[in-house]
Order: structure tokens, then sequence, then C-alpha cells
């Protein structure tokens, strides 16, 4: 059986903040389709902080901080 060839490259990860008036993985999910709109070939998102802005004693809003990699390209 033939080895595949490792997937080699140079990649870069950058943090975004994503929010949300609904939940966490919204906020990151917005977070994530964001810099997609801008960055190509992201390859991993990594939720590194979640927190809560609070108004009145009330949540609200959802805020995750997500770093994302994408690879540089050749």
């Amino acid at each position: 059986m033939a080895k595949q060839k490792a997937d080699t490259g140079v990649y870069r990860i950058t943090e975004v903040i994503g929010t949300s008036p609904t939940s966490w993985e919204e906020a990151a999910r917005n977070a994530v389709e964001t810099a997609a709109r801008s960055l190509r070939d992201l390859r991993i998102a990594e939720v590194g902080q979640l927190d809560l802005k609070i108004e009145d004693g009330k949540v609200a809003a959802y805020r995750a901080r997500v770093s994302v990699s994408f690879k540089y390209e050749a």
C-alpha cells in the first residue's frame, strides 16, 4: 500500500471574537463564518475563551474568542 504524502506548509493562527444574543455556539460559528469570508483555506478553529456581556443583571450577549488557522499559499 502506498504512503500518502504528508500535508506540509506554513500556517498562521489569528484570533477573532464572535458574538451572539443566544448562545456561545452561535458566537463561535459567527466568528468562523465571518473569518472565512476574507481568509482562504481555514483549517482548524479552537475556542479559547467564553464570556458574557451583562446588562441590568441579565445576559445580553455571548462572546467566543476563537483562534483560527489557515495555510499560506505557496
